[in-house]
């Protein structure tokens, strides 16, 4: 008898587990498939540190065909998909067409930037969802500061000196917290003009930083970030952007000359194309992360609205936390459809939460516990070696050498500008560079 196809769309937390557990699983005994828009697994936590110049690309990145034995990598994107042919079309890095044909499908494609309608913004701002973003990022950040020093005009320069994050979720907390500290250790050996620093903003909509998690939290983020001369505004965000600035929603306009939208993100419309039930972008499934009707389709992460089993009536929430799980649990249910151990629901239990404020600060509640300072960094690094499923010698060597060695402030030009367009769900553009991670979070 032919062996079972299983295919899996995506190579973020969820795609990523439900392949490396199914090559443990059901390896020899199914043909697995990866499809992916590229060869790596990003370990998007500390994405930010890469932007910072803490940590070399590399260091983030785990290569799949390296960590998954047993699992045929494709490289390419998917555009269609038949269910009733059971087949997956998708276009490769160069243009190319294909087809893959399966018995079960694993939809794990992630998400996406979310966009709101705020004249200007896809124009003139940028996101933070890939290594593309990172570097350019870091880059031009760099080139404001080295173009500012080089100005006799004060007005130019104090606006390339302006950094507006909009967001203060994780991803936008630790930008401007890692930021900050990059732009610092930029100006410390060259001066601005009227000797001033560097300015960043922090702003959200909600009534205080990282809403998501618990006040105390909260509170500590938004200390360590005022501290350190971080403009934290809550109840406010971007009315308009231009070339020269931001309208913020209290009438302020805002010279800068950059602009990093962090304000979350959307299920992968991929989901949408399949005329099945949806819940808010996500594809609806049960409990064993089957698509009810079609029981040879599964899907987890960011794609899928997962009922909270904890929480009656709710749906688990697009973390990277409940993705990494249940690729586990789908990897788990695929085997057993084909009669390799029994399949079990999806149930999950909080086990906190790190918010990496750079340097040795950090706030965190590991099992419940809320700790802040220098412990709370050094449990939130102390996780990420222990999570992430590779590097872990190269990324705390990076560590060691940032605590002992001046950080390196260069432009490497690698990326530029038009390549790392906000709105990464176009149809021309790669929905998301690094196979659609599904959305931070720390404690699994």
């Amino acid at each position: 008898m032919a062996r079972p196809r299983i295919v899996i769309v995506g190579a973020g937390f969820a795609g990523y587990r439900t392949a490396r557990a199914l090559s443990r699983q059901a390896r020899g005994r199914a043909d697995i498939t990866l499809l992916n828009p590229t060869d790596y697994f990003l370990y998007l936590p500390l994405l930010p540190q890469v932007a910072a110049g803490v940590l070399e690309p590399r260091r983030v990145t785990v290569s799949l065909t390296g960590t998954l034995p047993g699992v045929r990598l494709v490289l390419g994107e998917a555009d269609r998909i038949d269910l009733d042919a059971r087949t997956v079309h998708y276009r490769d890095p160069e243009g190319g067409e294909g087809t893959l044909s399966y018995d079960r499908l694993v939809l794990a494609a992630g998400s996406v930037n979310k966009l709101l309608p705020v004249p200007g913004v896809a124009e003139h701002a940028h996101g933070f969802r890939g290594l593309p973003e990172a570097l350019y990022l870091r880059d031009h950040v760099t080139r404001q500061i080295e173009l500012a020093a080089a100005s006799d005009d004060g007005v130019s320069a104090d606006a390339r000196c302006t950094f507006v994050v909009v967001g203060a979720g994780y991803t936008g907390t630790e930008v401007a917290a890692q930021g900050q500290l990059l732009t610092d250790a930029l100006t410390r050996g060259r001066p601005l003009p009227g000797g001033g620093r560097p300015r960043w903003l922090l702003l959200d909509i909600a009534p205080r930083v990282l809403p998501e998690l618990d006040e105390r939290l909260s509170r500590t983020a938004a200390r360590v970030l005022r501290r350190r001369g971080v403009d934290v505004r809550t109840g406010t965000s971007v009315k308009e952007a231009t070339p020269d600035g931001v309208l913020l929603s209290d009438g302020e306009f805002v010279d800068t000359r950059t602009l990093i939208w962090c304000v979350g993100v959307r299920p992968d419309p991929l989901a949408e194309t399949l005329g099945l039930p949806m819940e808010r972008g996500r594809l609806l499934v049960d409990p064993y992360l089957q698509v009810p009707g079609r029981p040879e389709v599964y899907a987890c992460g960011d794609a899928a609205a997962v009922p909270d089993l904890e929480k009656p009536g709710q749906y688990t929430p697009m973390t990277a936390q409940h993705a990494w799980r249940q690729g586990k649990v789908a990897a788990r249910n695929v085997a057993a459809s084909f009669g390799t151990g029994e399949r079990r629901p999806y149930r999950h239990r909080d086990l906190g939460f790190t918010v990496d404020l750079g340097g040795a600060e950090a706030a965190a509640n590991p099992l419940g516990v809320p700790l802040s300072g220098p412990l709370a960094g050094a449990v939130t690094r102390g996780y990420h070696l222990a999570a992430m499923p590779g590097n872990r010698v190269r990324v705390a060597a990076d560590w060691l050498l940032e605590a002992a060695l001046p950080r390196q402030g260069v432009q490497l030009g690698l990326v530029r500008s038009w390549s790392v367009p906000l709105d990464t769900a176009s149809p021309e553009q790669a929905r998301m560079p690094g196979g659609a991670p599904a959305t931070r979070d720390s404690y699994r």
